[in-house]
């Protein structure tokens, strides 16, 4: 029997404290859909889908080759696509996060993943099947701390993203 493959992607892990925050935000929001589990917020920068266990060092290895230059970004855009996915944006994109995200496709490329072609949006999903666009403001500040390889876990209780390697941003 062959062992299943992991389903993958590299993202910005949300701040525990800035999650928690965006949470009860979205709590008096009075959402009709489904929102995203607090522990479960990200930006993803690469989604990679079902890659066999084999090549987990492979990403690793990407992951610790990636500039990690600081930044912050300011997400104070909310927007909700055709598909009901309602979430938040930042109005200006750090020059850092657009050299991170290009750096990983090329390194995913020069590895043999397949990479998504649809251009880079940076985004935090706050909920799913979510049918009216609610009139807010958000203002929060994210100050990225670290990139993240997770592995996407079905369970009981629902999705799980468990971090499986994290290299931390260079803070001046």
């Amino acid at each position: 029997m062959s062992t299943p493959p992991l389903r993958l992607f590299f993202a910005l892990p949300c701040p525990p404290e800035l999650a928690e925050a965006i949470c009860t935000w979205r709590t008096g929001l009075h959402l009709d859909g489904q929102g995203v589990a607090q522990a479960n917020l990200h930006l993803t920068l690469a989604f990679l889908g079902a890659i066999p266990r084999g090549r987990k060092a492979d990403l690793l290895a990407i992951g610790a080759s990636l500039p990690r230059r600081a930044f912050t970004l300011q997400l104070d855009r909310l927007a909700r696509w055709r598909n009901g996915i309602l979430h938040l944006a930042p109005s200006t994109v750090p020059d850092e996060l657009h050299e991170l995200a290009q750096a990983l496709r090329e390194a995913l490329q020069a590895n043999a993943f397949e990479v998504e072609q649809r251009p880079f949006h940076p985004h935090l999903t706050l909920a799913r099947h979510v049918h009216t666009l609610p009139p807010a403001q958000p203002s929060f500040e994210w100050p990225a701390r670290a990139i993240t390889l997770y592995s996407s876990e079905n369970s009981p209780t629902g999705v799980r993203y468990r971090p499986l390697g994290e290299w931390p941003l260079d803070h001046p």
